[in-house]
């Protein structure tokens, strides 16, 4: 198993990298994002080149590429033949608009865990995210525990009770979650809890307060009823699905008749030989699961203004902030990689006979 996890990771190290130099080319061709930051439209031309010399947007996306991956301290000062020193050819030769010539930078690049400032807070882009990332997982690891006990448990008890009023009713029930759009159904129940009954609140973390610091989160739960449900609606809807086809399918098998046969309980049955064989299906969308919560908390948190990783990313794409918009995809490439990997280990967990070489 460890060699197979290494030998996984190595395999992760080119696609990584393929993610990273497609996302960069594709955020370079939506447009030079001098004139969204400048905020104002009708500045000079100067004005703007002048800006676009400092964030380092008018190179090419290739050389814009290399510095934010390799950083820019390693480049160094060439002389001439007119004795004049001279920029290495990745940089601009004045980045500020001066007139004089600057020394090599101090940004380390993204191998060496530099993902540069933002250019909008102007600040280093590792402290917005990980500011962030405890309300994101706030809500993807309370979401996907619950969807995945809720559908489990429905997907098992619809499959026993086949054509019977519970599996129906489930199967209808999932459906429907299954077709409402995440963002109708969290406006509509901003609507119906917060601003009609007011029974719940209708966005933020927790109660503002001058500090801008959340109590513990036995103490906000009202806050996370509303985001919760909408997240976990979408995975109880497909692990029932799920749970139910692949639980119909292992009871036709001839080991359970068998072991019914033998006298074995319906309880010993169904949750030591059904249940545990029917959840190796489970176990390739439970990987994935993690990336589409992540994935889907740009919608979930701009609706609700939950300020996690999200929303953070939403605000950067919105306002062309290169360097947070590049940390977030690597941030989600790097989920996506964990996630297959852990989706591979509970194969070998939930079924002995796989074996990994």
């Amino acid at each position: 198993m460890i060699r197979y996890i290494i030998r996984r990771l190595l395999q992760a190290i080119p696609t990584f990298f393929g993610i990273t130099i497609i996302s960069y080319a594709l955020m370079s061709a939506s447009g030079n994002p001098v004139r969204v930051l400048s905020f104002r439209p009708d500045s000079s031309v100067e004005e703007q080149e002048r800006l676009a010399n400092v964030l380092g947007v008018n190179d090419p996306w290739v050389i814009q590429y290399l510095r934010w991956l390799l950083g820019d301290d390693w480049m160094r000062w060439d002389t001439g033949e007119d004795g004049v020193a001279d920029r290495a050819v990745l940089l601009p030769l004045d980045a500020d608009g001066d007139g004089e010539n600057e020394p090599p930078g101090e940004r380390l690049g993204v191998v060496r865990g530099d993902f540069g400032n933002s250019f909008v807070k102007k600040r280093p882009v590792l402290d917005l995210i990980f500011e962030r990332m405890p309300a994101t997982l706030e809500l993807s690891v309370s979401s996907l525990v619950i969807g995945t006990i809720i559908g489990l448990i429905i997907g098992i008890a619809a499959a026993v009770n086949r054509g019977k009023a519970i599996d129906n009713a489930s199967r209808v029930i999932a459906v429907v979650f299954d077709a409402i759009p995440g963002f109708w159904l969290s406006l509509l129940l901003l609507l119906i809890f917060g601003s009609q009954l007011k029974l719940l609140p209708i966005g933020d973390r927790c109660k503002l307060t001058l500090d801008d610091s959340c109590p513990p989160i036995y103490e906000r739960l009202e806050y996370m009823v509303l985001p919760v449900f909408v997240f976990a609606t979408g995975v109880i809807s497909g692990y029932s699905r799920l749970m139910r086809a692949s639980m119909l399918d292992v009871l036709g098998q001839d080991y359970i008749r068998t072991a019914l046969s033998k006298g074995l309980s319906n309880r010993m049955m169904l949750y030591r030989h059904a249940a545990r064989n029917a959840m190796i299906p489970i176990a390739t969308f439970l990987g994935p699961a993690i990336t589409g919560l992540l994935g889907g908390a740009v919608v979930i948190e701009t609706i609700f203004n939950y300020p996690g990783v999200g929303r953070t990313l939403f605000e950067a794409a919105t306002s062309r902030d290169y360097p947070v918009v590049m940390a977030a995809v690597i941030y989600g490439a790097l989920a996506t990689i964990l996630g297959y990997l852990i989706s591979d280990i509970l194969y070998a967990w939930i079924d002995p006979r796989i074996r990994f070489t």
